[in-house]
């Protein structure tokens, strides 16, 4: 089994900047790709941003140049996010793919909230 623990998150004014951290634990698996999605009040969960094993990044449009994603080790991933905004407010969902014995699965973090006030 998989675990993931998401940390960081928080309540801040706009133009601020926040960190969320994940960290995975367990054992007799391989993380492939992590990432970050956040849900709204209301709204459908979107992606944020991705991390693959080479480090190649994947970005939604609305937080390309103020998020970074970046990964410390095979299983822990982080989430720079500068220059908030007020919709950017949403409970923020740490994920991973795991392969293990040639099967991927994809396991969720418990979520984070991120309030920011105009």
């Amino acid at each position: 089994q998989v675990q993931l623990v998401e940390s960081g998150g928080g309540l801040v004014q706009a133009g601020g900047s926040l960190r969320l951290s994940c960290a995975a634990s367990g054992s007799g698996f391989t993380i492939k790709t992590m990432g970050w999605y956040r849900q709204g009040t209301g709204m459908q969960r979107e992606l944020v941003a991705t991390i693959q094993t080479g480090e190649s990044t994947l970005y939604a449009d609305s937080v390309k140049d103020r998020f970074t994603i970046s990964r410390e080790n095979a299983g822990t991933v982080y989430l720079q996010m500068n220059s908030l905004k007020p919709e950017d407010t949403a409970v923020y969902y740490c994920n991973a793919d795991v392969q293990r014995a040639g099967y991927t699965f994809r396991y969720w973090g418990q979520g984070t909230q991120v309030t920011v006030s105009s």
